[in-house]
């Protein structure tokens, strides 16, 4: 065995002898290497041994710095010995290439900075030596999983530039050790890429799913793709593979919140994927990340040691090394105003739904009403092409503020899941992107803003996709501002957007325009929305029409729509038609709308079938859904079975849900039983649901304990509970500091809890403040909550006081006249003539 030749490549051969002499003469063992270098003892080993793959890009430049060897040097050594060596033994007809053929920028990992070769050329990128981290096991777990024959998916979830992506990173080079291949879809869009395609990933095949909000939250293909990767998954001819994500937490807390009981349900597959699948990555290093981050920094890593020396104390790492800091400076402390309108222009536009990539003509025309009146009256002639290239100036970490791109062009004829009509234009003229850091920013520090007009007009002017329009008339009346929202929402369906002309027909209906809003209902229905078919059936069912109703939800049924089976199901049952009933909704199941076997655990409860409700229910929750269990748990409770409520709540608890615990609480009260209510609800509250917190304070509160009461609220805010604001502030008012009471009702709205302003501004109403009320209202109209603010008692408020809705300013609009038509030339946009 000792005499059998080494079959490496003679770059793989120089490159092993080059790092162990310079081990043996660093007096280093290949455990203290590895240690120094961040990486596992197993890595280093077969990265000198005679009988070992070639290292990932990673290794090498890691065990370079370490050794003081050249990086340049050593990674064209690997470049070669990775082109000569012919050591994979997957199909080279498999989705993606081999992991160790792909560079980590490739894969959307953030650049850190540049470096320099051996021989002073510039541009070179590295990283900088990793730190693992608690998320960093659950990869590693997931990774030993798949190299043992076991399939799995893990999603990480964290903020802007945590590190997640570089996570995913790392965990996968053991398997480009073992030949692994690694497949990452974008083109033609990442959506379209994932759904044509998934079907053909083989074994031992990474699925890079970078920002996966990209994929699983497409309206369009969404939950076809994570029906897909599901179908993957429990494929045991096509595993192992190991499907890697990340996700932003707004993403993820938006497909993991379960519908109201009867409303859409558009994520239930992306939920059902996900439970149990994510862990989450922290924005900052604790201390362990932090000392060993200093280790290695000591030993020569000269991007960690800068990043230490800037950000130690806040702990804010990764954000560093991606360049966030000087973002946020560049945005803050910009050398002309005009680059910080065209930032400020871009950041309302994304966060309010505007595409990635946004057309200069928009920004620059959306630019103007953002600058003071001295700084727009001292604007150049070039202003624009100043700020431009001021903003494509790159940071640390090769990121620009605000930098040209150019979309990817679709290259596949269409097919039945990629249409003529659904792949978005390219847009006219350049456009630009917006830095991921600065994107969020926007999204935190500016979601209680309105853009102001020239922002509106801009986007009237310029803006073509249709969606963009739609999104953009939709942040309109969320924010009150309904004479921009009306044009925009007729320019969307001018482009064809179904669910522009969806909610144009909703508008009608309130006005008592039913021929009007049938007509608009019938063209999206025309152009493809079965949702529009179902929106016409209940409006058919307003009008006491049950016929009528049931054929149009049938003929939404027929072409695949799942809520009308599920409104059908509900029908039948309250026509007594059980079986019937329940074939509807076990129809809706097959085709995705899991909600429906809550109904037929609900109406095997009512029938007296006891067992079968718990064992449908229970299927619910093995599926990842406990929501099931909890109703039945409410309809047991309801009808004063409460040792069956209890039974079926524990369940619950068992499943991974603490909210059933409040239910167990509110028992124990309504007992007398005062100290077992307070253990549960102290139960719930350590693990983790804030309502019980809440609900321990209301009890010292009636119980004449304030200060006790006061502290528990302050708990839940601190823990994010927003509704423990709003008690807060009611305290503040009641005990007369207005001061108090207001920024405690700011920060819940701030918060997303958006109705304390409108309760803070109903208070000062009622005691005769006229002013501060209607300030509080327009604060609140500001933020564009559409869940407070379509709230009926709050229309009513917001139509006595501006019965034309509000100018971008805040200012009442003057009065106007809706147009009812679907064509361009019919309409109008303020400020024009």
């Amino acid at each position: 065995m000792h005499n059998e030749p080494d079959r490496r490549s003679p770059a793989q051969v120089e490159l092993r002898r080059r790092l162990d002499e310079e081990r043996a003469r660093a007096r280093l063992d290949q455990t203290q290497l590895a240690r120094n270098a961040g990486l596992g003892r197993g890595t280093v080993s077969k990265a000198l041994s005679s009988r070992g793959g070639v290292p990932s890009v990673d290794t090498v430049t890691a065990l370079a710095r370490v050794l003081k060897l050249p990086v340049g040097e050593l990674l064209e050594l690997r470049r070669t010995a990775a082109e000569e060596t012919d050591a994979a033994p997957a199909d080279v007809s498999g989705l993606g290439r081999p992991i160790g053929q792909w560079e980590p920028h490739e894969l959307e990992v953030h650049p850190a900075g540049p470096g320099k070769s051996t021989s002073g050329a510039e541009g070179v990128r590295v990283l900088p030596g990793y730190v693992r981290r608690e998320h960093d096991q659950v990869l590693a777990d997931a990774v030993a999983a798949a190299s043992a024959g076991r399939s799995g998916i893990v999603v990480l979830v964290g903020t802007s530039s945590t590190g997640k992506t570089r996570a995913c990173w790392q965990a996968v080079q053991p398997l480009a050790e073992k030949a692994w291949r690694l497949w990452h879809p974008f083109d033609p869009s990442r959506a379209e890429a994932a759904l044509e395609d998934l079907h053909r990933v083989g074994p031992r095949t990474v699925v890079w799913l970078n920002e996966a909000q990209h994929y699983l939250g497409d309206p369009r293909f969404g939950e076809r793709i994570a029906a897909a990767v599901h179908r993957l998954l429990i494929d045991e001819q096509r595993g192992p593979v190991l499907v890697l994500g990340t996700l932003w937490p707004k993403y993820a807390h938006d497909y993991a919140t379960l519908p109201e009981p009867g409303g859409d349900d558009p994520y239930s597959r992306v939920r059902e994927l996900l439970a149990g699948h994510t862990a989450s990555v922290p924005d900052a290093f604790d201390t362990k990340a932090l000392a060993d981050a200093t280790a290695l920094a000591e030993n020569g890593d000269v991007l960690l040691a800068d990043a230490l020396t800037r950000n130690r104390d806040a702990g804010r790492i990764t954000q560093d090394l991606a360049g966030a800091p000087e973002l946020l400076r560049r945005y803050e402390q910009p050398r002309q105003p005009a680059a910080r309108a065209l930032l400020e222009a871009a950041m309302d536009a994304r966060r309010l739904g505007v595409g990635l990539h946004l057309p200069q003509a928009f920004l620059t025309d959306a630019a103007p009403d953002y600058l003071s009146d001295d700084d727009y009256d001292q604007l150049a002639d070039d202003w624009a092409e100043q700020a431009y290239a001021e903003l494509a100036e790159q940071v640390h970490g090769k990121q620009a503020p605000l930098r040209r791109t150019t979309p990817r062009p679709p290259r596949r004829p269409p097919t039945p899941t990629t249409g003529a009509g659904t792949t978005m234009p390219l847009p006219k003229g350049p456009v630009f992107r917006l830095a991921d850091y600065l994107e969020q920013h926007g999204r935190t520090h500016r979601r209680h803003l309105c853009p102001p007009a020239s922002f509106w007009h801009a986007a009237h002017t310029h803006l073509t996709h249709s969606a963009d329009l739609n999104n953009l008339a939709a942040a309109a009346e969320n924010r009150y501002r309904l004479q921009w929202a009306h044009h925009l929402r007729q320019h969307a369906a001018d482009h064809g957007h179904t669910g522009a002309l969806v909610r144009l027909a909703e508008l009608r209906e309130g006005a008592g325009d039913r021929d009007g809003a049938e007509d608009l209902y019938r063209q999206a229905a025309d152009h493809g929305s079965t949702g529009a078919l179902v929106l016409l059936a209940r409006m058919r069912e307003r009008a006491e029409d049950w016929d009528g109703a049931e054929d149009l939800y049938r003929q939404a049924a027929d072409h695949g729509n799942p809520n009308a089976l599920y409104r059908l199901a509900r029908r039948r049952e309250q026509a007594g038609d059980r079986d019937g009933a329940e074939d509807l909704a076990r129809q809706a199941v097959d085709h995705g709308r899991t909600g429906a076997l809550v109904l037929l655990a609900a109406m095997r409860e009512r029938a007296g079938d006891r067992d079968g409700a718990e064992a449908l229910a229970r299927q619910v929750a093995d599926d990842g859904d406990p929501g099931a269990l909890y109703h039945l748990a409410l309809i047991r409770e309801h009808a004063g079975d409460w040792d069956g409520a209890e039974a079926l709540a524990r369940q619950v608890v068992d499943h991974g849900n603490p909210s059933a615990l409040v239910l167990l609480a509110r028992r124990r009260e309504r007992a007398g039983d005062r100290d077992g209510a307070e253990n549960l609800y102290r139960q719930a509250a350590d693990h983790g649901d804030t309502s019980a917190l809440v609900r321990l304070a209301e009890r010292r509160e009636r119980a004449g304990d304030r200060d006790g009461a006061e502290n528990l609220y302050r708990q839940a805010a601190d823990h994010g509970d927003t509704s423990a604001l709003v008690r807060l502030a009611e305290r503040r008012e009641e005990a007369g500091d207005r001061d108090g009471a207001e920024n405690l009702a700011r920060q819940a709205a701030n918060q997303g809890h958006i109705s304390a302003l409108y309760d803070m501004a109903r208070r000062r109403e009622e005691a005769g403040d006229r002013g501060g009320a209607e300030d509080l209202y327009r604060q609140a109209a500001d933020h564009g909550d559409t869940s407070a603010l379509y709230m009926a008692e709050m229309l009513e408020i917001l139509g006595r006081l501006w019965p034309h809705g509000l100018d971008p300013d805040g200012t009442p609009t003057s009065p106007w006249q809706p147009s009812v038509s679907v064509e361009l030339s019919r309409h109008v946009p303020p400020g024009t003539s």
